[in-house]
């Protein structure tokens, strides 16, 4: 039989990001304080969403309208990079964008910190976009779970494959 292991993740239904964004639009359009300021916001392309707004106090308010939906949701702000309103034109754009998958950079930081934990037989191993860890036994992997969901990383993790 194989040694237990579980894959850490950083992936974000695409569904429930649509449906926020979709109540999100919809109480830009429908909210009072929004009336008349040209407040938008849509996708703008696979995994980027853009906000536009005629001020950038509008624009500003629009994210975090977007970002309560998102934790509505159940979705981790850490999960969706946003940048400042730039003037465009005559209206105010921002960009953001939702983060799939663990750069290679962070995984080598997960991977470290799982190795400075000295449990025995407990191995990180990079699979691409996500983190195998396997090891001898189930009690190892699940405190290394727990060291994870304490340690902030900057990205939002799952764990999944727990077997």
């Amino acid at each position: 039989m194989a040694d237990p292991s579980f894959d850490v993740v950083s992936k974000v239904d695409r569904q429930e990001v649509d449906n926020a964004l979709n109540q999100a639009a919809k109480e830009l359009s429908t909210r009072f304080d929004f009336r008349g300021t040209g407040t938008s916001i849509a996708w703008s392309g696979d995994q980027a969403v853009t906000i536009t707004s005629e001020t950038e106090e509008r624009a500003k308010a629009a994210i975090d309208v977007f970002k309560e939906k998102l934790v509505k949701r159940g979705i981790s702000l850490k999960a969706f990079d946003v940048g400042e309103p730039a003037l465009s034109g005559k209206t105010y754009k921002v960009t953001g964008t939702i983060v799939q998958g663990i750069s290679s950079e962070k995984a080598k930081e997960i991977a470290k910190a799982i190795r400075d934990e000295k449990l025995k037989g407990v191995q990180p191993q990079i699979q691409g976009d996500q983190l195998r860890v396997s090891g001898k036994k189930k009690d190892d992997l699940q405190a290394v779970i727990r060291m994870l969901k304490s340690r902030d990383f900057g990205i939002a993790l799952q764990f999944t494959n727990f077997r």
